[in-house]
């Protein structure tokens, strides 16, 4: 019997596009482990946060990251995400950590340390990886490449209601960082976020999750197909 060979799969795209949800149910239904990247970056920060290192100072950011250990780990309802031993799954998601997460990974000392992880963990392949430059830079050789968007205001409003937000403004809060973290990511000079030059672009504006998750799984099984 000759084991299906398991690809490398990199979800890119900006911030509310749905990376997250299609990665974690795409890798559930292949048997394959998904890594956040984002996640990474977010444990990164809130360290930083903690320790009071200045989320401008690139060398000491660096150092931080040497010095920390990341896991995620599978469960039900998504990753569990460890920094150091400690379970900050939940911690990770809040506002403080999601504004400081955009301003550390700014940094190419920073990129260099964190991609370097990514691919130590994806080295064998058999993993969806989300992230902003997964496709370009981290996996520029995976064998599939995908690259979700959707219009800023429905992103802002999934955000809203994922973060349970109520009022008017907070809300407009929420799309003024949605914005912001827009302009940061694809204008910043370590890895911008573009799509690759042959990733599948998936607009995600006006589909459900199952709808953007059959595109996606057809899309993978293309690839395999393929590669056969």
């Amino acid at each position: 019997m000759i084991t299906p060979r398991k690809l490398v799969i990199a979800i890119d795209g900006p911030a509310g596009s749905g990376k997250s949800t299609i990665a974690s149910r795409l890798a559930r239904s292949l048997g394959y482990v998904n890594l956040e990247s984002g996640a990474m970056y977010r444990a990164l920060a809130l360290k930083a946060l903690e320790q009071r290192v200045p989320l401008d100072d690139a060398e000491g950011l660096r150092k931080l990251a040497e010095a920390s250990r990341v896991q995620l780990e599978p469960s039900s309802e998504g990753n569990r995400v460890l920094l150091d031993g400690r379970d900050i799954s939940r911690r990770i998601r809040e506002e403080d950590v999601t504004l400081a997460a955009s301003q550390v990974s700014v940094h190419p000392q920073v990129r260099q340390v964190m991609v370097a992880r990514q691919r130590e963990l994806g080295a064998h392949g058999g993993v969806v990886m989300e992230g902003r430059d997964i496709g370009t830079a981290v996996f520029p050789d995976a064998e599939v490449k995908i690259f979700l968007d959707a219009d800023p205001g429905v992103r802002a409003e999934r955000r809203v209601l994922q973060n349970g937000t109520h009022s008017a403004q907070q809300a407009e809060r929420v799309q003024a960082d949605i914005v912001e973290r827009d302009r940061r990511d694809r204008t910043r000079g370590a890895s911008p976020l573009i799509p690759a030059a042959d990733a599948a672009i998936v607009d995600t504006t006006h589909k459900s999750i199952d709808e953007v998750v059959a595109e996606v799984d057809s899309i993978v099984k293309q690839r395999l197909k393929a590669s056969d």
